[in-house]
């Protein structure tokens, strides 16, 4: 395939693990790869991208919508594409990306979304919260930029979307374990940004969105013909939910408690 006038935008930490799995998903393709790597990783990621062609900047983290912005600012192709260090372009979705430009440039659409293919404990999810999951990465530059909170980013587009057919393969879930530490790490950012708002959850959030999730991704979303991986996930998507709206609490109550409120300090055993 010719190279296409594409940037792919990319952030990363310390990816020494699997981000020469993504680049090489594009490399041949796209006329540009950039990577923003954080300022203070040192695990090999840099060297891997650069014999990949990419360009490398490094920024101290900023959160992943900022992070994500200040990779697509440095785009210099018409189209810009964003992917993730976990992430493969299938050989589908290539195809279909190739032949947006086979009449010249894609036309009438300012992006498109394609759906997210996600593999956990060797089982390809294709049913319940994670399938089709579909994500809007691809964008003709200056038409979208992201949005939303620190950790929960959306692509903001001004402009009719497309639609592409090939999957975007996800390999977010090494292992189990490594899911559970994400759930840590995403419900405190979700739980700095409400504070930051000054919002504080109620009965509806602690209770009734929880339980919704799990009913929602496992039998309204058929995530039951996952099998127990289908299972066992509704059940961690309605912990994360829970983990969440319970963090603000803590952190609210945590500070209705600290030496400078006016509650008493709890006496030094």
């Amino acid at each position: 395939m010719n190279k296409l006038p594409i940037t792919v935008a990319m952030i990363a930490g310390a990816e020494a693990s699997r981000i020469a799995r993504a680049l090489e998903s594009v490399a041949e393709w796209v006329g540009e790869i950039v990577v923003v790597i954080n300022a203070d990783v040192d695990d090999g990621t840099e060297q891997i991208a650069a014999r990949h062609g990419a360009k490398i900047f490094r920024e101290p983290w900023k959160g992943f919508r900022d992070q994500k912005n200040s990779a697509a600012q440095k785009a210099t192709q018409q189209w810009v594409l964003s992917l993730d260090a976990d992430e493969v372009v299938s050989t589908e979705l290539r195809d279909d990306i190739g032949k947006l430009f086979a009449d010249g440039r894609p036309k009438g659409f300012a992006a498109f979304d394609m759906p997210r293919l996600s593999v956990c404990c060797g089982h390809w999810l294709r049913h319940g919260d994670w399938y089709p999951d579909r994500q809007i990465r691809f964008w003709r530059k200056g038409a979208a930029q992201w949005g939303g909170g620190s950790v929960h980013e959306k692509l903001v587009v001004d402009g009719p979307l497309g639609h592409l057919r090939g999957d975007l393969l996800h390999f977010s879930m090494d292992s189990l374990d490594r899911h559970l530490e994400r759930i840590s790490e995403y419900s405190t950012c979700f739980a700095q940004d409400w504070i930051a708002k000054g919002r504080r959850p109620g009965a509806v959030d602690l209770v009734l969105r929880p339980f919704w999730r799990f009913l929602r991704c496992y039998f309204l979303r058929l995530g039951f013909l996952d099998g127990w991986v289908g299972f066992y996930l509704a059940w961690q998507t309605a912990f994360a939910c829970l983990t969440r709206y319970a963090k603000v609490r803590e952190a609210l109550a945590t500070c209705s408690t600290s030496p400078s409120s006016s509650s008493p300090a709890t006496p030094a055993r």
